[in-house]
């Protein structure tokens, strides 16, 4: 018979603002946004403190004041927040090889067959969170289950700095009760769009036939079919080939202007081309991601002939692509990706480099 998986996620608690909490002392128990300021800008990541006001990473600096006045503003420092990740992925390799990095604070572990032996996850959650308190001065949570969607639901359940176990026989019940909006991959539209057609929690939605989702939602509907009955068959993979680099943003009100929908974009140019130097990748061939009101999705390409990371020269080929031709609806999603890279057969990295804003 088959191991029954264990698998262990792990979320950096507030990692971007904790970080500058331990670097500057005054800022302990302070609310700080990361990023941005109060006249320009978006937030990045908020402390505890801040989010107590309602502030948010992707929320504007301007409102980020005016829902906290106390609120502190912090210049981000990436090679210092690579830094401490690399040290916390060193304590996650201690005790298995298989760790999936998502992104600088959080990542998924397999510790079906651990190094020291230990039997139970839920132990090794708590022992590598103890590890990053006392050897990093930060904390973290975790969600241990047998797959990567319901670690990743379960590790937020007691944030900040505690942890869930879901057991094999409460994965079903955890997920037939769970809120629809907790669910992982489900966002503030789709969930707005499920409460009009009646699903509220996980049981609501298990309710549902396959051809009921996949009629309403496209090709995600069979994702929602499969997570909610606790069927994921993902495996953790430690390293992964980095084909592309996207960043795109789902708005709160639908775009019918063109015309504001490229000032969208350069927006959003300019958030790919610092995550490309982050990375120090560049590329030629640049993608238009497009979603319409009717959740139908477009794409339109150009490849350049020479490697581009530079936010100007990303802008102006995306906002050629959105003149190409009319839209057809109005669109709740634009997105820029960048592929062709010029590390693409060279160069493999554990980190997902998909950034939503």
């Amino acid at each position: 018979m088959e191991t029954q998986r264990r698998i262990i996620h792990v979320d950096m608690d507030a990692f971007y603002a904790s970080v500058e909490q331990l670097d500057n002392p005054e800022l302990r128990g302070k609310p700080i946004a990361v990023g941005g300021s109060e006249v320009r800008g978006v937030v990045s990541a908020a402390s505890y403190e801040a989010r107590k006001f309602g502030v948010r990473s992707a929320l504007s600096g301007v409102l980020a004041k005016r829902y906290c006045p106390e609120l502190i503003f912090v210049r981000p420092r990436f090679d210092r927040y690579k830094e401490i990740s690399q040290k916390v992925q060193k304590i996650f390799y201690d005790y298995t090889d298989l760790v999936e990095p998502l992104s600088l604070d959080e990542a998924y572990l397999d510790v079906t067959h651990n190094k020291k032996g230990i039997p139970s996850a839920t132990l090794i959650a708590t022992e590598i969170r103890q590890r990053i308190f006392n050897e990093l001065g930060l904390t973290a949570s975790a969600g241990i289950s047998i797959n990567k969607f319901v670690a990743k639901v379960a590790s937020d359940v007691n944030k900040p700095n505690g942890q869930k176990t879901v057991p094999p026989d409460e994965v079903l019940a955890f997920l037939e009760q769970l809120p629809i909006r907790k669910f992982y991959g489900v966002g503030k539209v789709t969930a707005d769009k499920m409460y009009q057609l009646g699903i509220f929690t996980g049981i609501d939605l298990k309710k549902q036939s396959l051809e009921f989702l996949e009629n309403h939602f496209g090709k995600s509907g069979n994702y929602y079919y499969q997570v909610v009955r606790g069927i994921h068959n993902s495996e953790v993979k430690s390293s992964r080939t980095v084909k592309s680099v996207a960043t795109e943003h789902t708005f709160d009100e639908n775009l019918t202007s063109e015309v504001f929908m490229a000032g969208k974009l350069e927006t959003i140019a300019e958030q790919l081309s610092k995550r490309l130097a982050r990375h120090q990748l560049a590329g030629k061939t640049v993608t238009l991601k497009i979603k319409y009101s009717d959740f139908t999705l477009q794409t339109r390409s150009k490849t350049l002939p020479y490697f581009v990371s530079d936010k100007g020269l990303i802008f102006e080929t995306a906002k050629e692509l959105l003149y190409q031709e009319r839209m057809r609806e109005s669109v709740r999603l634009l997105g820029i990706s960048l592929s062709n890279l010029n590390t693409e057969t060279q160069r493999t990295v554990a980190v997902q480099l998909k950034f939503d804003f």
